[in-house]
């Protein structure tokens, strides 16, 4: 009986972990705050297994981005050209509800970071 009811949780606790990492793949609006600048995208990802793809669309233009999915955690990164410099831009954030994602981002070179809340785009 006890190995049937540790079998039963394993199942429940990995069907929630599945339910978690699911709720990142479709369309998302993010608004995103760098040092007092304020910005939104219109990002796709596409989620395999612990693999993030797809790509966010803003003021930059259409910018493809690659990162992981860990539970309730995400991450992701953005390389692209400004103005003939190099950025990388990489997001950090948490899963709070199906409906809304938060964190941090960073831009290298220049060293600066910032926030970004996410919603499923409508």
């Amino acid at each position: 009986m006890k190995k049937i009811l540790t079998a039963v949780l394993r199942i429940l606790i990995g069907a929630m972990t599945l339910n978690a990492a699911d709720t990142v793949s479709g369309a998302w609006q993010l608004h995103q705050n760098i040092v007092g600048n304020e910005s939104d995208l219109a990002c796709t990802f596409t989620q395999t297994g612990d693999d993030l793809a797809g790509a966010c669309e803003g003021p930059n233009g259409n910018m493809k981005l690659t990162g992981k999915v860990s539970e309730k955690k995400v991450s992701w990164t953005i390389q692209f050209d400004y103005n003939g410099t190099p950025l990388t831009m990489k997001y950090s954030g948490t899963l709070a509800s199906a409906t809304k994602m938060t964190g941090s981002v960073s831009v290298d070179p220049y060293q600066v970071d910032g926030e970004f809340t996410g919603v499923p785009a409508k």
